[in-house]
């Protein structure tokens, strides 16, 4: 599920903070898949997850109108790639789960 989930990562889409282009994850899926797997697997098994994974940086991107009002800008969030395919992995177990069950 990793392999696949990196393999088709948007590469247009921007890095979050930690630096990590999408591109790069998506070329080196192969490499990543096992290491990408132990850690979410342990952060499945620990019920934790990493804080880099978590944390997020905010920024207001202007729309249109005034610039002075708070009201014509939205916020955007920039999360980690790797964290946003873990939210995926929870995401299609929990899916998973409910449809089973």
């Amino acid at each position: 599920m990793v392999s696949d989930l990196l393999h088709h990562l948007d590469t247009h889409k921007s890095m979050g903070q930690d630096g990590i282009h999408p591109r790069v994850l998506r070329n080196l899926a192969a490499v990543l898949t096992k290491p990408l797997s132990i850690i979410y697997q342990q952060s499945w098994l620990i019920e934790e997850v990493p804080v880099e994974q978590r944390s997020a940086s905010v920024s207001p991107i202007y729309q249109k109108g005034q610039k002075e009002d708070p009201g014509n800008y939205r916020p955007v969030s920039l999360t980690s790639v790797p964290g946003n395919v873990m939210q995926q992995i929870i995401l299609s177990s929990i899916t998973w789960h409910i449809q089973d069950s």
